[in-house]
């Protein structure tokens, strides 16, 4: 049984334009120990899928489906019987550590006010955990002491992903938890991340634009597309055998430093208006090999190949 199962989610935000339908009707599981990737390009719903999971959505909402966490109905129970499952189930390494840090607060103080916000612990025995997080992070726990601009930004990546650790959650979000790192610091924290997953057997939702970075850390990857997944399949046989000609764009655009001679290739066109997105598949504007049911038809996620899902009317294993 999954330890996590989302079921045809659909979440809007609302606007004087009418409803941007962010996420329309996602379907994935994350079994226990295992790390779910969630790639695309910007505005195609990653990140509102991650704020869904975890009932933070700002000036919008999930109008449909369903999120079971270790049998627990997420969308359905009080919000504050979900603030206690909240970091101790769920928990959120969020974009860019140096912003979400708060600079007026030390990194220990910081760590400790998640523990004790939850829990109810002594503040000697809340630092005592959080020099644990922070050892467990490869962060020497003296430096609790120190302020965020103190810090390196892989130093502040890796604090906020002991805070997210800090209750010993079944399921933590990263969401592009590298992107404003050097590539070395990336390479650290993906180790870092794919370490401790296995580790404390962990399951994992990594959000990224990059599937360079996903591959790294993800057992399973998810494309989505203009607000719906168009694939998901294992990492290795969905990079070696894309279904879908958008994720066969999104890795043409991609450099592979394996592959001499190569040529990049850039996507045409734009992502959609999700306030009035195109009938039929949503990719079909910008589709090399558009048919013309395409244009009517909404393709069904399909099993192509073992543990392969594809919404496609011509997968390329079909073709």
């Amino acid at each position: 049984m999954p330890l996590l199962t989302v079921d045809n989610l659909r979440t809007y935000y609302f606007t004087q334009r009418g409803a941007i339908r962010a996420v329309d009707g996602v379907s994935f599981t994350v079994d226990k120990g295992q790390s779910l990737g969630i790639a695309g390009e910007s505005g195609c719903g990653k990140s509102t899928v991650a704020l869904s999971l975890m009932r933070l959505i700002k000036g919008g909402r999930v109008v449909e489906g369903s999120i079971i966490l270790d049998g627990l109905s997420l969308l359905e129970m009080p919000q504050r019987e979900f603030n206690h499952v909240r970091w101790r189930k769920i928990s959120l390494v969020p974009q860019a550590a140096m912003g979400a840090l708060n600079p007026v607060y030390r990194i220990g103080d910081q760590i400790v006010e998640a523990i004790r916000a939850h829990v109810r612990v002594s503040k000697p025995e809340a630092w005592a955990r959080a020099g644990e997080l922070l050892r467990q992070v490869e962060i020497d726990p003296s430096r609790a002491r120190n302020y965020p601009h103190e810090l390196s930004g892989g130093m502040c990546q890796r604090a906020m992903i002991a805070m997210a650790l800090a209750l010993n959650p079944d399921l933590v979000i990263a969401d592009e938890p590298t992107t404003a790192l050097d590539v070395v610091t990336q390479a650290q924290v993906l180790k870092l991340l794919r370490r401790l997953q296995r580790g404390l057997n962990l399951s994992v939702i990594f959000i990224s634009h990059d599937l360079s970075t996903l591959a790294q850390a993800s057992d399973r990857i998810a494309i989505m597309y203009a607000g719906k997944t168009v694939e998901i399949g294992d990492t290795l046989a969905l990079l070696r055998q894309p279904q879908h000609p958008y994720t066969r764009a999104l890795l043409g655009s991609f450099p592979d430093i394996k592959s001499t001679g190569r040529r990049i290739s850039a996507l045409p066109g734009s992502p959609p208006d999700l306030v009035a997105p195109p009938s039929g598949c949503r990719f079909h504007p910008r589709c090399p090999a558009v048919l013309g049911i395409c244009t009517i038809k909404e393709p069904a996620m399909t099993e192509v190949l073992p543990r392969h899902y594809v919404a496609c009317h011509l997968p390329s294993s079909k073709g």
